[in-house]
C-alpha cells in the first residue's frame, strides 16, 4: 500500500496527544494509510520531532496546552493554518489523574483539583475541539470524529479516580450525541474504549500477576487501538456512527 492508494489518501487527520503511546501509534498508522497528519503535542517536543524524522513528509506539528481554556481554539487554528483543512479529528489526549476523597496520594491533586483537571483534559477540551470540528466539517461537506474514551466510561474507575471515569463517561455520551445530531451533515462520530494499553501509565501500574490474569495474558498493544481508529477514520463503516468499540482483550465485556 502506498500513500497514493491508502484508504486515508487525501485526508488530513488531527491527532491530539500524538507524540507518545496510543497517539504516536495513531499518527504512524494514519500516515501509513496515506493521510496528511497534524500531530498535536503538549510538552514532548523531542518525541514529536522524532516521529517527524521517522515518517518524513505529510506531517505537521502543532504545540498546545489542553489544560488552558484557550488551548483547543489555538490548536485548531494552528492545524488549519498548517494543513488548510481537517477531515478527521482524533481526540486521543487525556490524563489519568487521581481525585482522592481523603488525603492527596503521592503528590496528586486533591478532590477538587483532581475533578477540575480531569474534566478539563478528558472532557471539556475534547468537547471544544469537537465543536470546532463540527463547524468546520459542515463547511467542507462532512468529516469524522473519533474520541478515545475508556472502559472506565462504562464501568467507572477505582475509588481514587472517580473523576476520570466520570469525565470519560461524559465524553462517551458526547460522542453519541454528536453522531445523532450531525449525521444529517455527514459528520460521523465514533468512540473507542480501551482497557489497559501498553503505555507508560500501564507500565507503572501493572505487575506480572495482573497481566497474567488478563484473558489474552498480555496488555493491549497501542497498535491495536490505532488500527481500529484509522479504520473508523477511513469512512468505510459509515453506519457504525455513534458506536463504541471496546478494545480490552476481553478484560471487560459488555
Amino acid at each position: 500500500m502506498t500513500a497514493s492508494t491508502g484508504p486515508l489518501h487525501g485526508r488530513t487527520v488531527l491527532v491530539t496527544g500524538g507524540s507518545r503511546g496510543i497517539g504516536a501509534a495513531i499518527v504512524r498508522a494514519a500516515h501509513r494509510d496515506g493521510a496528511t497528519v497534524v500531530l498535536h503535542y503538549g510538552s514532548a517536543a523531542g518525541a514529536a520531532q522524532a516521529i517527524v524524522a521517522e515518517v518524513g513528509d505529510r506531517i505537521h506539528l502543532v504545540r498546545g496546552d489542553l489544560s488552558d481554556p484557550t488551548g483547543p481554539d489555538a490548536i485548531w487554528s494552528a492545524a488549519l493554518e498548517a494543513a488548510g483543512r481537517v477531515d478527521v479529528l482524533v481526540n486521543n489526549a487525556g490524563a489519568w489523574i487521581a481525585s482522592p476523597i481523603d488525603e492527596p496520594i503521592n503528590g496528586e491533586p486533591d478532590w477538587g483539583a483532581g475533578w477540575q483537571r480531569n474534566l478539563m483534559l478528558n472532557l471539556t477540551a475534547p468537547a471544544d475541539l469537537c465543536r470546532l470540528a463540527i463547524q468546520h466539517f459542515r463547511s467542507i461537506g462532512g468529516g469524522i470524529i473519533v474520541n478515545v474514551t475508556s472502559r472506565s466510561a462504562h464501568r467507572g474507575d477505582d475509588a481514587d479516580h472517580l473523576a476520570y471515569g466520570a469525565a470519560k463517561g461524559g465524553l462517551l455520551a458526547l460522542t453519541k450525541g454528536i453522531a445523532r445530531g450531525y449525521a444529517k451533515d455527514n459528520v460521523l462520530a465514533y468512540a473507542v474504549a480501551p482497557g489497559w494499553v501498553g503505555t507508560d501509565i500501564a507500565a507503572g501500574e501493572l505487575d506480572l500477576a495482573m497481566i497474567a490474569a488478563l484473558p489474552l495474558r498480555e496488555v493491549t498493544p497501542p497498535q491495536d487501538v490505532a488500527e481500529m481508529i484509522v479504520f473508523l477514520a477511513s469512512g468505510r463503516s459509515r453506519h457504525a456512527t455513534g458506536a463504541t468499540i471496546d478494545i480490552t482483550g476481553a478484560d471487560y465485556v459488555r
